[in-house]
C-alpha cells in the first residue's frame, strides 16, 4: 500500500518484533482511514496497556518479562494515529463475546470498558458492538482490519492468524472483506446503543 518502505519510529522494534508486526505500525502510519472487525479480542488499537500485557503473558510459547514489555509499549504506540492534528478516522464492529472475556481479571476489564466509552466519544473513531441475540453474522469470526488508502485500489486487508499476520491487496480480496465489512455493520447496534451496552457490561463487571 505504502508504494515504498519509509523508516519510521517502528524501526527501533526491527530487532524484536516480527516483520509483520512492524508492518502494521507502518499501514496504520499511512492510511487514510481504517476499519476493524473482531470477535474475540478487543481490537490492539483501543487496548489499554494492562489489557495487551494480559493476552502477551497467557501466548504460546511463553514470553520473557522483557518481551513482554516490548510488545505493550509497541501496541501502546501504534495507538499515536488516534491521536494529533490529523488523526486516521477508526470504525471498528467488536462482537458482545470480546467485550465479556474479562482478560486480566475484573480490575483490568473495567479500565478497559471505561478507555472503550472515552475513545468512542472521540469524533474520529466509532465503536459499534454486535450482541448476543443478533443471530449470524458474515466470516468465520477472524479479526479483520482493512487498511484505507489514497486510492481504493492500494487498500491492504490484515487478517491475524495462528502463524502471525496476513496480508491481502488483490481486488478480489478487498471487494471481499468489504462486502463483510459491510455485512457486520448491518449486524451491529448504532454507537450510541453500543456504548449504552458497554457501560451496562462495566457496571456488572
Amino acid at each position: 500500500m505504502t508504494g515504498r518502505r519509509v523508516r519510521g519510529w517502528w524501526e527501533e522494534y526491527r530487532d524484536i518484533l516480527s516483520p509483520g508486526a512492524l508492518d502494521l505500525a507502518e499501514l496504520e502510519h499511512h492510511s487514510t482511514a481504517m476499519r476493524i472487525a473482531s470477535v474475540i479480542h478487543m481490537p490492539g488499537l483501543l487496548q489499554t496497556a494492562d489489557h495487551a500485557r494480559a493476552l502477551f503473558l497467557d501466548v504460546f510459547p511463553p514470553l520473557s518479562p522483557p518481551e513482554v514489555e516490548h510488545r505493550v509499549s509497541y501496541r501502546v504506540k501504534r495507538q499515536a494515529v488516534l491521536y494529533g492534528e490529523q488523526p486516521i478516522p477508526l470504525s471498528t464492529v467488536v462482537h458482545e463475546a470480546a467485550l465479556r472475556m474479562g482478560v486480566g481479571g475484573p480490575a483490568v476489564a473495567r479500565a478497559q470498558y471505561k478507555h472503550l466509552i472515552e475513545m468512542s466519544t472521540r469524533e474520529n473513531i466509532s465503536v459499534r458492538v454486535i450482541p448476543f441475540g443478533a443471530g449470524t453474522f458474515p466470516g468465520s469470526g477472524q479479526p479483520i482490519v482493512y487498511f484505507c488508502a489514497s486510492a481504493p485500489q492500494l487498500d491492504t486487508v490484515q487478517l491475524d492468524t495462528d502463524h502471525g499476520s496476513e496480508f491481502l491487496d488483490s481486488h478480489a480480496h478487498l471487494v471481499k472483506y468489504r462486502t463483510i465489512l459491510g455485512r457486520l455493520d448491518s449486524c451491529a447496534l448504532s454507537p450510541a446503543k453500543s456504548r449504552d451496552l458497554i457501560v451496562r457490561i462495566e457496571r456488572e463487571t
